[in-house]
């Protein structure tokens, strides 16, 4: 079959584009897209309120008080995890504790150890949750940990994380929380005011914007405290709060459509619900995915108590037929972009459940991936050996 069986909102001419089922970018809305039609001048007063409002709406969709600042940074998520680790992260006289699981834990250490930053780990693989004891422990045991860094929904498996737990063990010993919440922040509940001292999200995740900018959440008097510890001029934090508090404008080049298009998304996501319905439609994508998938004999990497409502991992196939350079063009075809797993040590692949997506959506994902197998001649899904 070399046609899509399922067409999205692309404009003229491209009506065949797929839903983006990963974990970012992903699918928008019309509304969002329709948003990026026009220019945006970045000294224009109406694109300083648009700037203005995104900073205030994120701060109380975090539930932040008056004591946190927002901190818009161009670039995608880790430039903004960079440049938060790079302002906030002791040099000399403490270290920085990360909580891995994934990817995404193992890069931020990556990134403290290129900064020459003191840091240590909690690895506990790619499939496993960290507990509030782990971090426990792991503070008693080095009284010269300051700082604690942790992921909230790791997409190498879709873990989510007890941050909350994690929290009180935290503040209890008077150290610094940082929450890396890229992938779960608009959709699973998260309150700053549980003890987060600084969390890092971007646009193009769970409100529903298009990739371009990230952004930091952080108690003002940390950020104060930065000035001059940046390594870097052009993610040096401070710096960019200080000319967004002066004049509304970015010190660089703003990336204004992404910018106005999240400003839309931000109102949809209102429109919807909050975080709350967000966070219950993406529940209902992966209940119907999950299902569908191991009704037909795939495996999910996690349990139910463990995955969280933004990606599913499935263990790759025995079938010595199923090859899956082969299994995502068939389903791209379809009208599906689903992701390759990141996983070291089980072979797997990953649908996002994220997205202007639905139950529609997730059924005929579904539907799709019978009919690839079957021309694939796949019969035997259980999972290939690590």
């Amino acid at each position: 079959m070399d046609k899509p069986t399922q067409r999205f909102n692309g404009p003229p001419g491209q009506e065949d584009m797929p839903y983006l089922l990963t974990p970012g970018p992903l699918t928008t809305s019309r509304g969002v897209k329709a948003a990026m039609l026009a220019d945006w001048g970045s000294r224009d007063v109406e694109f300083r309120r648009v700037v203005a409002e995104i900073r205030k709406g994120l701060l109380g969709l975090a539930g932040c008080d008056e004591s946190y600042e927002c901190v818009i940074m161009q670039g995608s998520g880790t430039f903004a995890i960079e440049a938060a680790l790079g302002a906030f992260c002791p040099k000399d006289d403490a270290k920085t504790l990360v909580v891995a699981n994934g990817a995404y834990g193992d890069r931020a250490a990556a990134i403290l150890a290129r900064l020459g930053r003191p840091v240590s780990k909690i690895d506990k693989g790619d499939s496993a949750a960290p507990s509030a004891e782990d971090v426990a422990q792991a503070l008693d045991a080095d009284p010269a940990i300051s700082h604690v860094w942790i992921i909230h929904c790791e997409t190498t498996s879709g873990i989510v994380n007890p941050i909350t737990a994690v929290a009180r063990e935290v503040k209890r010993r008077g150290k610094t929380y940082m929450v890396d919440a890229m992938s779960s922040f608009g959709a699973l509940p998260l309150d700053m005011g549980d003890g987060i001292d600084v969390m890092v999200s971007s646009s193009n995740k769970c409100i529903e914007g298009v990739p371009g900018f990230s952004y930091v959440l952080v108690k003002r008097d940390m950020l104060l405290a930065s000035k001059g510890m940046s390594h870097s001029v052009v993610l040096d934090l401070y710096e960019q709060w200080k000319g967004l508090e002066a004049n509304g404008q970015f010190r660089f080049t703003p990336p204004t459509h992404a910018l106005v298009a999240f400003h839309q998304a931000m109102a949809e996501h209102a429109e919807e619900g909050g975080v709350a319905a967000r966070g219950r439609r993406y529940a209902g994508n992966a209940r119907i995915l999950i299902k569908g998938m191991r009704d037909m004999g795939f495996t999910t990497l996690l349990s139910d108590n463990e995955a969280g409502p933004i990606i599913q991992t499935f263990l790759t196939p025995r079938d010595p037929n199923f090859d899956f350079e082969q299994f995502y063009e068939d389903l791209r075809r379809r009208g599906f972009a689903i992701y390759p797993g990141k996983l070291t040590k089980r072979p797997s692949f990953r649908i996002g459940t994220i997205g202007k997506v639905d139950e529609r959506v997730m059924q005929a994902v579904l539907a799709a991936i019978r009919e690839v197998l079957a021309g694939m001649k796949v019969t035997d899904l259980r999972p290939l050996e690590a």
